[in-house]
């Protein structure tokens, strides 16, 4: 039976491709993997965290059926594996698209992007107040792209935004399993009273906002860390 290795092979099929097309001679992503670790690692510890804190509230929680049970802190360890196999992913496709395609122009859509973002944000957050997922998802992606635009001023927002655009094609099909399409049940569960209830096929719609502040986050350290390493010509 393969059902216990259902969140692991989901994890291994999102990676897997990604991982060996970094050997590409045109890519050559491999001679980053140094530095994605590092920036991964900075951003998962703040996730796992707040999944953790989430887990023993019931905010949300995992159906063992779909894992191996060895579980970490509350969370299966899949789930750990979860904070690094997609970063890597988003982080490879950004790289690709970044050094084969001139999306500079990008940079003028920062502004509007951050503001129309943080207005949207700011109302959801005042208006749902008793609904934790929503509201600290809300907030947290409000102080993310702040920073992000104002005091580290990058200049790469839209551009980011654009490709997590683009990988939203595989965020459908990844978290649309984890939270139940095609299965039988759920490996993710949600509390209803702490989110919205809006729903992309299966998925919260908090969970696109969770994802596109992760991948911002970790771009940003896997950049910092690159200028670091090449001695600011990344």
């Amino acid at each position: 039976m393969l059902q216990p290795y259902t969140y692991l092979l989901i994890n291994f099929f999102t990676i897997i491709i990604c991982f060996i097309a970094s050997f590409d001679k045109r890519i050559r992503f491999h001679k980053h993997f140094g530095t994605f670790l590092l920036a991964s690692i900075v951003v998962a510890i703040p996730f796992i965290a707040w999944d953790i804190w989430f887990t023993a509230k019931g905010v949300w929680w995992f159906n063992n059926d779909y894992t191996l049970g060895i579980i970490l802190a509350g969370l299966p360890i899949e789930e750990w594996l979860f904070f690094f196999c997609i970063p890597f992913s988003c982080i490879f496709t950004y790289f690709c698209i970044d050094k084969f395609f001139h999306l500079a122009w990008l940079s003028a859509f920062n502004n509007i992007i951050v503001f129309v973002s943080v207005i949207i944000l700011s109302v959801t957050a005042l208006l749902n107040d008793d609904k934790i997922y929503t509201l600290v998802t809300a907030i947290t992606a409000i102080a993310t792209l702040v920073y992000l635009h104002l005091i580290a001023r990058v200049d790469w927002i839209g551009k980011a935004s654009l490709i997590f655009t683009v990988l939203l094609l595989g965020f459908f099909p990844v978290n649309g399993i984890l939270t139940g399409t095609g299965l039988d049940a759920p490996i993710v569960n949600y509390n209803p009273a702490d989110f919205l209830g809006i729903r992309i096929l299966t998925i919260p719609i908090e969970d696109a906002v969770y994802g596109y502040k992760q991948f911002l986050l970790v771009l940003y350290f896997f950049k910092l860390f690159q200028r670091k390493q090449y001695g600011g010509k990344k």
